[in-house]
């Protein structure tokens, strides 16, 4: 394992400080890298001024300093730097998220090195993502919406529900359509507002987070909304993107609200606020929909049970996956907890979905 560096100190050199968990998840077999890019960080001052910039905000010789006085050294002994930048630095700098930066985690963001998992993210955040999923979604909401003659309230045509990816509760055997319902929508309006939280909350989590964990919460959250669907709406069928949307969404917001104090990213309330106006919109228009009279009875109208489902996820298994940005996940002990309740959840509505139904005789609108 590697260790900190030790730091002197009037001549008596002192014990090494313990490295934050963003150091540490990398210091089995790996070497820091030094980024390609040379506009991410300002130019460094020689290695013998590190420590006497270090000790000259850390009056106390804790070993720490602030997240507010890293931005106040960079602002005073550094070159400009953008502002998205150097929140994703911050945060990856301070991976254990108490508002503090060690001097080993210092040492690496003044000689412009950084883990694997620093040059990813700020890699990603300079590219343009491809944003297969929303592309996928416009295209077969644009191709069902030619061949049904409608863009809005989709729902309410009789051939809307034939489709092969929807959820239906007659179909539930095929076990695709817990995922594939994603790609189909209720109208241009639920496709919509679905677009706008992705673009507003998912797109720059992917930039911090990579595509590996936002994924995992996306699918995990689209799972849940649909087997949620199965075992407290049995009747209604699923249509989509909600529940990993939603999952996203309230990972993030409760992750932001559990980090307050140490995030000054900018618009963050505003961000906050607009995501909150989105969530409730689509989530009312959700349940008008779901109790207003079918047009085509029996069948009624999608559930929106899979919004709750997606949200449940967000705030257990999407909080520990966003807490730490540089923390391996199979080294956190709270992520195989809410994991193996996750899938505790997912077997019990497996076996829900297969013996329930004949058992409480619930009586299933036919198959599209």
């Amino acid at each position: 394992m590697e260790e900190s560096s030790p730091r002197m100190t009037g001549g008596t050199r002192e014990a090494p400080v313990n490295i934050s968990p963003a150091v540490a998840a990398h210091a089995e077999g790996e070497e820091i890298e030094v980024l390609e890019s040379t506009d991410v960080l300002p130019v460094a001052p020689e290695e013998v001024q590190w420590k006497s910039l270090f000790d000259k905000y850390d009056a106390e010789n804790s070993g720490f300093i602030s997240t507010e006085q890293f931005r106040d050294l960079l602002a005073t002994h550094g070159s400009e730097l953008d502002p998205h930048k150097l929140e994703v630095l911050l945060a990856l700098a301070d991976g254990n998220a108490d508002g503090k930066i060690c001097y080993q985690d210092f040492v690496n963001l003044m000689s412009n090195k950084r883990s694997n998992s620093f040059r990813r993210a700020i890699l990603q955040g300079s590219r343009q993502l491809k944003g297969c999923s929303l592309r996928d979604e416009v295209a077969v909401f644009m191709y069902y919406g030619i061949q049904l003659d409608r863009l809005v309230l989709q729902v309410s045509s009789p051939s809307f529900l034939k489709s092969p990816l929807p959820y239906h509760p007659q179909l539930r055997s095929q076990a695709w359509r817990y995922f594939s319902y994603v790609f189909m929508h209720t109208g241009i309006e639920h496709l919509s507002l679905n677009m706008a939280m992705q673009l507003l909350v998912g797109v720059p989590l992917e930039m911090v987070h990579g595509a590996l964990r936002i994924g995992l919460i996306y699918v995990c959250g689209v799972l849940a909304g649909s087997l949620a669907v199965s075992v407290t709406d049995m009747t209604a069928p699923v249509v989509g993107s909600s529940g990993g949307v939603y999952a996203l969404v309230s990972a993030h917001l409760a992750n932001v609200v559990m980090n307050w104090s140490g995030m000054k990213c900018q618009f963050k309330l505003f961000r906050m606020a607009m995501a909150l106006v989105c969530m409730s919109v689509e989530f009312g228009r959700a349940v008008w929909l779901r109790f207003y009279p079918p047009a085509f009875p029996p069948c009624p109208n999608p559930s929106f049970v899979a919004h709750l489902g997606g949200v449940l996820v967000g705030l257990t298994l999407g909080v520990v996956v966003l807490q730490n940005y540089e923390q391996r996940l199979q080294e956190q002990s709270l992520f195989w907890i809410f994991f193996c309740v996750y899938t505790l959840f997912v077997l019990c509505a497996v076996f829900w979905n297969v013996f329930a139904y004949s058992l409480l005789d619930v009586r299933i609108p036919p198959a599209p």
